[in-house]
C-alpha cells in the first residue's frame, strides 16, 4: 500500500497536508504494467490521471516518440481537464507501476476537501506548464 510519506515526494501532492493526503489515498488505484503495454491509446477515452511510482513510459503520437516520462511524472491529465480523447499513446518502456486518480475520485476529493482538490489541480497545471516549456525549448532547438 502507498503511504503519505510516499506521496509527499510527488509534485501532484505538493502543498497538501498529511491529513489531506490520507483522505486521498483510499481514492487511488495502483496499476502495474509489463514493458511494452499501452496504458493509454491515442484517440481513445481516458478517465484518469496517472503518476508513475516506478518504471518509465514513452509518449507516442502518430507513431513518433515525443517524450519519455519517469518516476513522479504524470500523464493523462489533458484528457481529464479537457474531456477529449487521448492525444497520445502512453506505453510502458519498462515494468511500470502507477497510481491513478479517476474523474470520479477527483469529484469525490472536491466534495470532501475543496482546498485539496484546488491544490491538486494547481499542481497539475504547474506540471503541464513545465512540460509545455520543455516542448517549446525542444521545438526552438530544432529550428536552429
Amino acid at each position: 500500500m502507498i503511504s503519505v510519506v510516499d506521496l509527499q515526494k510527488y509534485s501532484l501532492f505538493g502543498g497538501l497536508m498529511a491529513e489531506q493526503i490520507e483522505r486521498v489515498i483510499p481514492l487511488l488505484t495502483i496499476e502495474s504494467y509489463p514493458e511494452g503495454t499501452n496504458i493509454i491509446t491515442e484517440g481513445e477515452r481516458n478517465d484518469r490521471i496517472r503518476f508513475i511510482l516506478d518504471g518509465r513510459v514513452l509518449v507516442i503520437r502518430n507513431g513518433v516518440q515525443l517524450n519519455e516520462l519517469g518516476e513522479g511524472e504524470t500523464f493523462g491529465e489533458m484528457e481529464i481537464l479537457d474531456v477529449m480523447p487521448a492525444v497520445a499513446t502512453i506505453r510502458s518502456h519498462a515494468p511500470t507501476r502507477v497510481a491513478a486518480i479517476s474523474n470520479r475520485a477527483l469529484r469525490d476529493i472536491y466534495k470532501m476537501d475543496v482546498s485539496a482538490f484546488s491544490m491538486i489541480i494547481m499542481n497539475l497545471a504547474r506540471d503541464l506548464s513545465r512540460r509545455l516549456r520543455r516542448m517549446d525549448e525542444l521545438a526552438c532547438e530544432d529550428q536552429k
